[in-house]
């Protein structure tokens, strides 16, 4: 919200949303697909997910394209983010965020397909349930698979170490100023 400000104070646009409270999401879908880094979906869908459904669709029944093209999708991005930690920690990938997003994607693409089934659709859960299980799920398994490289590459001690040098450098300057 403070970069949205600040933005439109200094240049005078505005920016799109990076998320839309991803701790409502009630269910994995609505959490990858509405809630979650807004910009991804829209990057991702016409890219990967919309391709990759309409070529299975050739061979596959729809139910098995939409599938194929939710993890093809997941482990686009599982890639994409083994990448970004490369370059973050500048150590060799280890696999575990592609495995995070291609468990995602299987939990995804298997909640839609247990919501089409007939007998889950007259059943309804909680919200208060469903977002709680939700959003445990993306916690717990963030802790076990998407964290521990950048733990233990000591990447988290060092943004902490250069997020203390910029406030310092900042309060230096100010107090040289006046």
């Amino acid at each position: 919200m403070l970069v949205r400000v600040l933005v439109f104070i200094t240049l005078g646009c505005d920016l799109e949303p990076q998320s839309n409270e991803p701790y409502l999401a009630t269910s994995l879908q609505d959490f990858w697909g509405r809630r979650w880094n807004l910009m991804v979906p829209a990057i991702l869908r016409p890219a990967i997910y919309d391709p990759v459904r309409q070529i299975a669709q050739r061979k596959l029944n729809s139910d098995q394209a939409r599938f194929l093209a939710v993890l093809a999708t997941f482990l686009v991005s599982g890639a994409v983010h083994e990448l970004i930690l490369f370059y973050m920690t500048r150590e060799m990938p280890t696999g575990e965020a592609t495995w995070f997003f291609v468990l995602h994607g299987v939990c995804t693409a298997a909640e839609v397909a247990v919501k089409k089934m007939t007998f889950v659709r007259r059943w309804k859960m909680s919200p208060m349930i469903s977002r709680l299980l939700t959003v445990g799920f993306v916690f717990v398994t963030s802790g076990w698979l998407f964290f521990p490289p950048l733990i233990r590459s000591g990447m988290t001690e060092r943004l902490l170490n250069e997020s203390l040098l910029s406030i310092d450098f900042v309060k230096r300057k100010l107090f040289t100023f006046g």
